[in-house]
């Protein structure tokens, strides 16, 4: 049962996280059962949508059926993305293979997320210089760029491409086989995680080649509809995912830790994006965000009351934003670069595009 608090004004300072989670611990309670439920609903829809891309005839059903696979990709992959953060079960080992296996469809090696998402990005949030995730340039790296380096950012940041982005900057660069630029630490698991999702990839194509002749289908297209296409939507669904999580301009950077620190990144530096229609429960509450980096051991099928409670007893002080492409658009076109000096996002000349904001003491 829920304790009775009383909310804590904007004006009075920001509890400790320690007191935060505590404000949260019934809803931190994990079940197995249903874990393993919707795990299996997931598998169940992406074999489904897999199917359809093999036995329906009209190239625009097979499509559909790819996207629909792209998109429970994506909904798989957030069940692993609890299990990695051993949130889904009370089992730590149970966990390990559940997001394994949560994680095969997006060819994400487990371990090499652990480290690059648990480690860094939920340890170091929007602290430059640690934290990845469409970390901000600064005008002056932006400058030292070469041509083509300096265009690939401007595409990242148009918000046309977060699919182009995850898959170059994070899954290419640091999730698949990274070179030691990029993962200095050599784990002989990353390379078996690797191997297993490679494994899978051949498997999932082979199945597709098997079904397509079986059933005289077009290779080609079954392949580009039933591998390529739900592949590149399930980068798009998370690059557009981990870029609204913590990119808004409200939302700071920082590039001194003993500031970051003081500023209680795990509420000021995340967005609770709100969808009509329930689509938020189709992404598996994950949207609910500011909760989820208040305390990851809360599984997702409890984070939408962890966030409800937070914004209950933290008024004003959590970014609530309801989604619109206007938004989002105008998000990406005023959140380009960032200035740390006057701690404001920028256009590309330098020019200050949200408010600034306030020096940490």
């Amino acid at each position: 049962m829920m304790p009775t608090l009383a909310p804590i004004p904007a004006d009075q300072p920001l509890p400790h996280r320690k007191t935060l989670r505590e404000w949260l611990i019934p809803l931190s309670t994990r079940t197995t059962a249903w874990a393993l439920l919707l795990l299996a609903f997931d598998y169940t829809l992406l074999l489904a949508a897999f199917a359809g891309t093999v036995l329906l005839h009209a190239w625009w059903a097979k499509a559909l059926c790819g996207l629909a696979a792209g998109f429970v990709t994506g909904r798989l992959f957030i069940i692993g993305h609890d299990a990695c953060h051993q949130s889904l079960t009370p089992h730590r080992g149970l966990n390990r293979w559940l997001g394994r296996i949560a994680f095969l469809p997006s060819l994400t090696p487990y371990s090499l997320w652990d480290v690059g998402h648990n480690v860094v990005h939920h340890g170091y949030t929007n602290l430059k210089g640690v934290d990845f995730v469409w970390a901000p340039l600064t005008r002056e790296e932006y400058a030292a760029l070469p041509p083509l380096q300096r265009g690939l950012n401007r595409l990242y940041r148009s918000g046309w491409a977060p699919g182009l982005y995850y898959f170059v900057e994070i899954w290419w660069k640091k999730m698949y086989f990274p070179n030691r630029t990029q993962m200095p630490t050599r784990r002989p698991i990353f390379v078996k995680d690797g191997l297993l999702v490679s494994a899978f990839a051949l498997l999932w194509a082979g199945g597709l080649v098997a079904g397509a002749l079986a059933a005289g289908q077009s290779l080609a297209l079954v392949l580009a509809t039933g591998f390529a296409l739900p592949f590149l939507f399930w980068n798009s669904m998370i690059g557009f995912v981990v870029y609204v999580h913590h990119t808004h301009v409200k939302v700071s950077w920082h590039e001194d830790k003993a500031a970051w620190a003081k500023a209680q990144p795990f509420v000021s530096t995340t967005v609770h994006l709100t969808f009509p229609f329930r689509i938020g429960a189709l992404l598996h509450h994950i949207m609910e965000h500011t909760a989820h980096h208040v305390d990851m051991s809360i599984p997702l099928y409890r984070l939408k009351q962890a966030q409800a409670r937070l914004e209950e007893l933290l008024p004003a002080r959590i970014i609530v934003q309801p989604f619109s492409w206007r938004w989002y658009f105008e998000t990406a076109r005023q959140c380009k670069l960032y200035d740390f000096r006057r701690r404001c996002w920028t256009d590309y000349r330098g020019r200050p595009t949200s408010a600034r904001r306030p020096q940490i003491a």
